[in-house]
């Protein structure tokens, strides 16, 4: 008698680790300051998303979408040309939802566009961490949570979102592929998320005059019920039942 193989997750960090994790690997893209959660925000708002790896990639879909906002940044600072950041309150309130959205950020679309050809992808952060667990469970037996990384750092917002993730995994019978991912898993379960608020990252979104950005994501936290996932070029919405 045959017995299935036990499902894992594994913890990874930056774009450049992605071809470790190939097929038959799903892939969870975080970046929670600020890509993913730009992301979801944008589909939530019912606007339309398409993550772009490289500057190169992001002009060449706007270019076949001329009513597409273009938001996005490198190394923190927003392109030429662009029409918003990287953000997710500079969407809020804007009227324009035909206008689907180009996104392009230093490390976390290219998480999101780096997988191999045909792989799962979904993007993720704080906001459905919940609904991205209870999607994976029973449907993908072998997961890949990679955050996005900064300036060679596994930031503190990414590992702890990924490491709610890989734990909820883990509840659910996944097996921690990695020390490192037991490690995150200990570290981060039960943290308060306000603890963010002390990071490098956000000291980095304050420096900018984003203190916005970092209220929204702190205070947003398992309040979408949904996941996002690559679809072709576009993250799609698809929600998650309760």
């Amino acid at each position: 008698m045959s017995t299935q193989p036990q499902p894992s997750v594994v913890i990874d960090c930056f774009p450049e680790h992605l071809p470790k994790y190939g097929p038959p690997y799903t892939i969870v893209a975080v970046d929670v300051f600020r890509a993913t959660t730009t992301a979801v925000t944008a589909a939530v708002l019912g606007r339309r998303c398409f993550p772009a790896p490289s500057i190169e990639a992001a002009t060449a879909l706007a270019r076949a979408m001329p009513d597409a906002l273009i938001g996005g940044e490198l190394g923190g600072r927003v392109p030429y040309g662009f029409h918003i950041d990287n953000s997710p309150t500079q969407l809020l309130g804007r009227t324009d939802l035909e206008r689907p959205l180009v996104l392009l950020s230093t490390s976390g679309t290219r998480v999101v566009c780096g997988a191999a050809e045909g792989q799962i992808v979904y993007a993720a952060c704080l906001r459905n961490r919940l609904a991205q667990v209870a999607a994976l469970v029973g449907r993908h037996p072998r997961v890949a949570v990679v955050g996005a990384g900064a300036r060679g750092e596994f930031r503190e917002e990414d590992a702890l979102c990924c490491a709610w993730i890989a734990e909820g995994l883990v509840r659910a019978g996944y097996e921690p592929e990695t020390e490192q991912t037991q490690e995150l898993i200990d570290v981060w379960s039960g943290a308060d998320v306000a603890r963010l608020a002390d990071g490098h990252s956000a000291e980095f979104l304050r420096s900018v005059g984003h203190h916005d950005d970092l209220e929204f994501v702190i205070s947003h936290v398992d309040d979408v019920s949904a996941v996002l996932r690559l679809e072709g070029s576009e993250l799609v919405l698809h929600p998650v039942a309760p």
